[in-house]
């Protein structure tokens, strides 16, 4: 009885401690890791919790244990906690699932797995279809292909650090788990992390209002064997997270650690960035992703077609192709419509049905053309299309002339050809404008600036 009695208290004991645990961090966090969590037995000051699995052993207590073992403390009750994972039960002869062995009135709560995500050891859950095998490589990602691939085999030389540079929904998160999956499935029991920067920032300030900080400075910066870190831009202003980071990324190094970064802008262009931090961000080998071609489109509409179990007819991938060219996830959402719209309706994937899907995306985007390009170059540099197109040699007219020729080798998909036609020039003073813009690009001057001011204009649509 008096075993019992107390299994009765401490179970009491342990709904008040989940109470406040709930209190205290966000829900998401609670229904994920501390919901599904039982007690099941207590002896000798120490309590043992049931949890799903070993990765879940492996979350509670790089996150977890320091609070969970506090807030018995406040109740009066010091123990010491350990984790007990109820691994998958077997199936018996009948194919039935066989009971596992629990003690009278404890309960066993299993996590819902989550759909479409595969395992990670600490962060967020990496997606099951980001995998190098899943990645579409085309010109304008082979680069950031193979230098992820290497990194996660081990074979890049120098710093072991990747910057993975690209505007949003041009493959980043991709490439970065895929190197978090490839790991994970050649190289078993690595503990590889995946969090953004906003998961850092909000792990970091948790950590310090709880008053775990030491365990959060153990986790990244002992038992991290792999840190992918996301839209590090989102770090600009927040001084405390940079200096943490910083000291986080040397004690990762010393190691001999991998890790990779992703951002939507180069470190030296992110504002209010520390400069220790900055140094450790340029360390690595910087990559680029841009925008896919064409003949890219086409083939990563062609390679999620098939993962839909939905022939799309060759002409209505190309016209899918030809009008969404932004990025891969406008791509995609475009090709989704597309197929949801012919089997939902039950017609025929044509052209028509294409049309009408797209103009709904099409709502809320600006397409972005050469003559687009000329009208803003126009009116921010205070001339006329006449003279841009002109065959005056004055710089104030050549000069804005080369940079329009930039701005559209950038962002159309035009040939060079094209676009020097469309300013009344030879292909080869085009390719002599594209290269005299780049060159002075890197000196970082007032050109530097003004580039740097339209592109944005353009990727913003404010034009």
């Amino acid at each position: 009885m008096g075993k019992v009695y107390l299994l009765k208290t401490m179970n009491g004991l342990w709904a008040q401690v989940k109470s406040q645990i709930k209190k205290s961090i966000p829900d998401h966090s609670y229904r994920m890791w501390i919901d599904p969590v039982d007690l099941l037995e207590h002896k000798d000051g120490c309590i043992s919790l049931s949890t799903p699995n070993e990765f879940f052993v492996r979350r509670l207590k790089e996150n977890y244990q320091g609070l969970l073992e506090e807030e018995f403390k406040k109740l009066g009750q010091p123990v010491r906690i350990a984790f007990k994972s109820l691994d998958s039960p077997k199936k018996n002869g009948d194919g039935a699932f066989a009971a596992a062995a629990f003690k009278p009135g404890i309960k066993k709560t299993v996590q819902a797995s989550l759909p479409g995500f595969g395992c990670c050891n600490s962060g967020r859950m990496l997606k099951k279809g980001y995998t190098f095998d899943d990645f579409v490589v085309g010109d304008n990602s082979s680069f950031a292909y193979t230098a992820s691939l290497s990194l996660a085999q081990g074979k890049m030389n120098g710093a072991g650090i990747l910057y993975l540079l690209g505007k949003t929904g041009l493959g980043k998160s991709h490439l970065s788990q895929a190197v978090g999956h490839h790991v994970i499935t050649s190289k078993r029991g690595v503990r590889v992390y995946y969090v953004t920067a906003e998961d850092f920032t909000n792990e970091m300030i948790f950590a310090l209002k709880n008053n775990t900080i030491d365990i959060f400075k153990e986790k990244y910066r002992k038992n991290c064997e792999m840190l992918i870190l996301e839209d590090i831009h989102f770090l600009s202003g927040k001084k405390a997270i940079q200096k943490e980071l910083a000291i986080t990324l040397d004690y990762l190094l010393d190691v001999d650690r991998k890790i990779i970064f992703s951002g939507c802008d180069l470190p030296d262009d992110i504002p209010k960035i520390d400069d220790q931090l900055r140094s450790r961000l340029t360390m690595g080998l910087v990559t680029e992703i841009q925008a896919p071609d064409f003949k890219t489109r086409v083939k990563i509409l062609r390679r999620k077609s098939k993962s839909l179990n939905c022939p799309i007819p060759s002409q209505v991938t190309e016209y899918i192709a030809q009008e969404l060219c932004d990025d891969v996830r406008q791509l995609e959402s475009g090709l989704f419509g597309v197929a949801a719209k012919g089997q939902l309706l039950g017609c025929h994937i044509d052209i028509e049905l294409a049309k009408s899907v797209l103009a709904n995306i099409r709502k809320h985007q600006k397409r972005i053309t050469i003559d687009v390009i000329k009208k803003l170059v126009c009116k921010e540099y205070a001339i006329t299309e006449q003279d841009l197109v002109s065959k005056s040699r004055k710089k104030n007219i050549v000069k804005p002339r080369q940079v329009a020729i930039f701005l559209s080798r950038k962002y159309t998909d035009q040939s060079i050809k094209k676009i020097g036609s469309s300013f009344k020039r030879y292909h080869a003073t085009a390719i002599y404008s594209v290269n005299a813009v780049e060159k002075e690009l890197r000196n970082k001057g007032v050109l530097f600036e003004q580039v740097r001011y339209l592109s944005k204009k353009i990727e913003s649509g404010k034009f």
